[in-house]
């Protein structure tokens, strides 16, 4: 059974943090840190997860490298006019009609 404090230790060896550079980034005390990973502490689900985006990984059923691409396509699509959103929206309806008309069919 994998426990937070294992998982805390885990990220933070993979983006090649000390508990010091951890806690600098988390804004928490380095002693904190150590209590987590020896597991004399359980830290929240909430605190866990901070922790962890704080190595630059995202918590889930395990530990990833975070990625905002998603984000960063819906930030550029909000900062776009009604217009433009429309017709990226139709140029890409074209695409996909056009290669689903290429398509071997079954």
């Amino acid at each position: 059974m994998v426990v937070s404090g294992d998982l805390l230790r885990e990220a933070r060896l993979r983006a090649g943090l000390s508990q010091a550079e951890l806690a600098r980034r988390a804004g928490k005390a380095r002693s904190a840190i150590g209590r987590w990973e020896r597991g004399e502490v359980l830290p929240s689900f909430e605190t866990l997860r901070e922790l962890v985006r704080a190595c630059g990984l995202e918590l889930g059923y395990g530990i990833y490298k975070h990625d905002d691409h998603d984000a960063e396509l819906v930030r550029r699509s909000l900062a776009s006019s009604p217009a433009a959103r429309l017709r990226s929206a139709v140029a890409s309806g074209n695409t996909l009609y056009a290669a689903a008309a290429r398509a071997p069919s079954r």
